[in-house]
């Protein structure tokens, strides 16, 4: 399992490049929920680069995330798998807003 090198030499498009990572690593069982929560949040240049909404939604989304992680099976309330297809499209919406920054 790797970890989210949030080190302040990353530029904001690595630490997304990361996340992405983490995500296809959590898709395939490689990391846990709290430990892609718990690099997210760890992020620096990302956020502060991104409208201040971006980082709204996204704790958000990881509130939720961690949340289903209770639940051994999918919930009405806390779809695991609708909550990863959100944050992959928040970071598709991140990676465009970063690319109209340049």
């Amino acid at each position: 399992m790797a970890a989210i090198d949030t080190s302040p030499a990353m530029s904001a498009k690595q630490e997304l490049a990361a996340l992405q990572l983490a995500l296809q690593q959590l898709r395939q069982g490689q990391l846990k929920v709290e430990q892609l929560a718990t690099q997210a949040h760890g992020l620096q240049r990302l956020p502060a680069e991104l409208p201040e909404r971006f980082a709204t939604v996204l704790h958000e989304l990881l509130n939720r995330l961690e949340s289903s992680a209770l639940f051994s099976e999918e919930s009405c309330s806390f779809s695991q798998v609708d909550l990863l297809d959100s944050l992959q499209m928040w970071l598709d919406k991140a990676g465009l807003q970063l690319s109209k920054a340049v």
